[in-house]
């Protein structure tokens, strides 16, 4: 069973949730944002560790708190981890107030038919029981949208919903993220597509279950409305995508009931040179953008 205080603050608290899952891939970058170059480790637990301190910096700043955070997603290793000697997940929540989520997906198969659908995820089952064992309440995975090809955002969803059904019967629950690409030409088609699949979809939930979604900010405003406002959807949350922060926010805040799930917009401008006092400031001012955005009516 779903934690219920967790499950309320989810549905219903103002904020956001701060998306802290950089995988094995873009870790790198993440940490070269950050003023961490490759040169700075050998080997992947070099690295792994260098982004563990990143993320606990972050998650013990004063100002990440669940007063405007409400939820972060952690990638395996984040959750594996401890923060001042307490597991990850157990830190955010009973230390901060906000709510952990779990990174599941395994990355992406090469493009079909326009789209990414997600690799194989093996001995899911197993790293979902791990997930409850260590107080997460939900999961994320992601697929990605590369042209408005019918057949390919169908096959996303199915994918994604047949998943979720999956983390669903864990007591966890899935935020379901087919991205759809900002950069292509026709992403309004696609967006369009893709609400018409989710849609379908949710219809083969089955009876009292609820889904989040991440999607990415629409083309046309309050686009994603109808999703907003289905009783099956706990949440719809925005990423950011490649656009800035200031770009994220703009977009965000004409998205009436939308909130934010940003990664490298809410890192942005954060570096490892900076003061105690100079990043925790840079922090709050982010959080508090990124907090107004998410509240616009």
């Amino acid at each position: 069973m779903m934690n219920a205080t967790m499950k309320k603050q989810m549905a219903e608290k103002d904020g956001f949730i701060a998306a802290l899952d950089q995988s094995g891939g873009s870790t790198p970058k993440a940490l070269g944002l950050y003023g961490v170059t490759e040169d700075a480790f050998a080997n992947d637990e070099e690295m792994f560790a260098l982004i563990h301190a990143m993320r606990s910096r972050i998650i013990k700043s004063p100002a990440f708190t669940g007063d405007k955070v409400i939820g972060a997603i952690l990638f395996e290793r984040t959750m594996d981890g401890e923060i001042d000697g307490i597991p990850t997940a157990e830190y955010l929540w009973e230390k901060r107030g906000i709510v952990p989520f779990l990174k599941v997906d395994k990355g992406l198969m090469a493009e079909a038919n326009g789209v990414q659908l997600m690799k194989p995820i093996d001995d899911l089952d197993i790293l979902l029981k791990r997930a409850v064992e260590k107080s997460i309440f939900g999961t994320k995975m992601r697929s990605v949208i590369n042209a408005a090809n019918q057949d390919g955002i169908e096959a996303v969803v199915a994918q994604q919903f047949e998943i979720g059904k999956q983390i669903l019967s864990h007591g966890l629950m899935p935020i379901i993220e087919p991205e759809v690409s900002i950069k292509i030409e026709d992403k309004q088609e696609a967006e369009a597509l893709l609400l018409s699949a989710i849609r379908s979809h949710l219809d083969t939930l089955p009876a009292g279950n609820q889904v989040m979604l991440k999607l990415s900010l629409p083309t046309l405003a309050d686009f994603y409305k109808p999703l907003v406002e289905d009783p099956r959807v706990m949440r719809v949350v925005a990423l950011s995508g490649g656009y800035s922060r200031d770009e994220a926010n703009s977009l965000l805040s004409k998205n009436a009931g939308v909130i934010a799930s940003f990664s490298r917009a809410l890192t942005e401008g954060l570096s490892r040179d900076q003061t105690e006092a100079e990043f925790d400031a840079k922090l709050a001012a982010t959080i508090n953008s990124i907090f107004q955005a998410s509240c616009k009516p």
